[in-house]
């Protein structure tokens, strides 16, 4: 999800910065990792706790705020109960907890497609109880794989450059189709002057985030500076996948604080807003975590089916992650007191490297 914030590293700092990258560069490594994976499902033998663990496998290939995997999942015969993992949230990013559980809808929805091919009708419901989880119940029916099934291994937060060439009306109307729900809807920007306006919001927010200090730092702790940081943990945002060299976390850590500054990110903002062809926005009907689970489904939805179309996608959260900005951006976009959920823009560019997860056992409860 959720979100991220690239580290502009520049071409200062040659020397030093080329050989520690030379000897933290296993990008091979990381990106057989990465792959490995996202393996095609394993063919149902009867054992029907292997098949639920390639479930949860798939479950985990959704996106989450930082990369945090802010989720357990709990395996019953004819069941997955997925949970909020709460040591793994972001309090300064997200007080509320509001992208945990939007992060806990796109795992279902990736489960969903998952069973379906695998032979299982999901039907899932918010349980309000404790923490708050998400209970996939299983009925066996017809196997049926799907194009949004295919594109979960492929799936990414492309966070580069797009080429900036306008979609067609065909593959809007099947963007729009999947990130609706009858408790969701999804406001679609193509004009520039629109984009303009919700670009001005995301250089509000940006600026205020990067001028906290505590930001910052939680930002710094999910960075993986390295390939072997990213393979070791499992988690957290992979210098590479957003177009920057890798390097020891010493040395990250201190360039990190030299050229991520606010000018730079709303410089590369501006630029990468540009040459998208368009920004969704996710409303839900209501602001409670029932609708948050409802509004990860339909953006897991949406950018499965962009994967489908060959079509990436990035967050722009920053409107809607800061408090004071975010009824602003609302009353800009005609919201009234509906708050908006997620910002995405979207557009046709290359892939970046895979993102890492950790393995299915850790996740279990």
């Amino acid at each position: 999800m959720m979100t991220r914030r690239n580290m502009l590293l520049g071409a200062a700092s040659l020397g030093a910065v080329a050989s520690a990258t030379r000897s933290c560069s296993s990008g091979s490594s990381h990106e057989e990792a990465a792959r490995s994976l996202r393996r095609p499902v394993a063919a149902n033998n009867g054992d029907q706790a292997a098949l639920l663990r390639e479930l949860v496998r798939y479950a985990t290939l959704a996106p989450s705020s930082h990369n945090t995997q802010c989720w357990k999942f709990r395996l019953q015969e004819r069941s997955i109960t997925i949970e909020s993992d709460l040591t793994r949230r972001c309090p300064v990013v997200d007080p509320d907890d509001h992208h945990l559980f939007v992060s806990l809808g796109c795992a279902t929805e990736n489960l969903a497609h998952a069973a379906l091919a695998s032979g299982f009708k999901a039907s899932a419901r918010y349980d309000s109880t404790g923490s708050g989880a998400v209970a996939v119940s299983l009925e066996a029916t017809e196997a049926r794989s799907s194009p949004l099934f295919e594109a979960i291994s492929q799936r990414q937060c492309s966070r580069n450059n797009y080429d900036g060439r306008p979609l067609s009306t065909q593959e809007l109307r099947l963007l729009e189709q999947a990130g609706t729900s009858s408790d969701v809807r999804m406001v679609l920007l193509t004009e520039r002057a629109a984009m303009e306006k919700v670009l001005q919001y995301v250089v509000a927010g940006n600026t205020t985030q990067m001028n906290d200090p505590l930001f910052v730092e939680e930002l710094k702790a999910w960075v993986r500076f390295s390939a072997g940081e990213a393979i070791r943990t499992g988690d957290g945002l992979f210098s590479a996948a957003t177009g920057n060299p890798a390097m020891p976390r010493w040395l990250g850590s201190r360039m990190m604080g030299m050229f991520y500054t606010p000018k730079a990110e709303n410089e590369r903002y501006a630029k990468q807003i540009r040459n998208s062809a368009g920004i969704a926005v996710f409303v839900s009907g209501a602001s409670d975590r029932a609708h948050w689970v409802e509004a990860g489904r339909c953006y897991e939805r949406f950018a499965l089916q962009a994967t489908a179309l060959g079509i990436r996608n990035a967050f722009l959260n920053q409107p809607v992650e800061v408090g004071s900005i975010r009824p602003q951006f609302a009353s800009a976009l005609g919201l009234g007191n509906q708050r908006p959920d997620l910002v995405v823009r979207f557009g046709r560019g290359p892939m970046m490297p895979l993102s890492m997860r950790r393995p299915v056992q850790a996740v279990l409860v």
